[in-house]
């Protein structure tokens, strides 16, 4: 069965997911993160806006890991990834120092009728359950 998600995204990287200009979401950090090999093809995501509603949803088409980063393994994956993850300059030199990274390939993204979830942590990435949805278990079927 697939997974289900929720991504929080800030405004500009939404919008260009939304437009079609942003086609993988990538995730960096110095530690593993929990979500490292629970995202795999045919998962469901819902992409939240950073402080604001969850208003689109996509499927994952492909998932790509990587494990001891280091800064010019970082450079690698900027040169050969960064037309479709779309990175600023400043982007990328944040994640100079990071050790992993997770590439999300997104298809079938649409914007969906803004929903307002009751979600005060900081995760960025939240591994959907029946426990924990934010009351979007009616859009997909959630795992137990």
């Amino acid at each position: 069965m697939a997974n289900c998600h929720l991504v929080i995204l800030k405004r500009p990287y939404l919008e260009a997911v939304l437009a079609g200009r942003k086609r993988v979401e990538s995730r960096f950090g110095r530690t593993r993160q929990f979500f490292f090999g629970r995202v795999q093809p045919g998962d469901k995501l819902f992409l939240k806006e950073s402080s604001g509603a969850v208003c689109a949803a996509a499927t994952v088409s492909a998932v790509k890991e990587f494990e001891g980063l280091t800064p010019g393994k970082v450079a690698e994956i900027k040169e050969q990834y960064d037309s479709d993850i779309g990175g600023s300059d400043e982007y990328w030199q944040s994640r100079q120092a990071s050790r992993f990274c997770l590439l999300v390939w997104l298809k079938d993204v649409r914007a969906i009728k803004p929903v307002r979830i009751n979600k005060k942590d900081w995760r960025a990435w939240v591994v959907l359950t029946e426990r924990e949805n934010f009351g979007l278990s009616g859009y997909f079927q959630l795992p137990g």
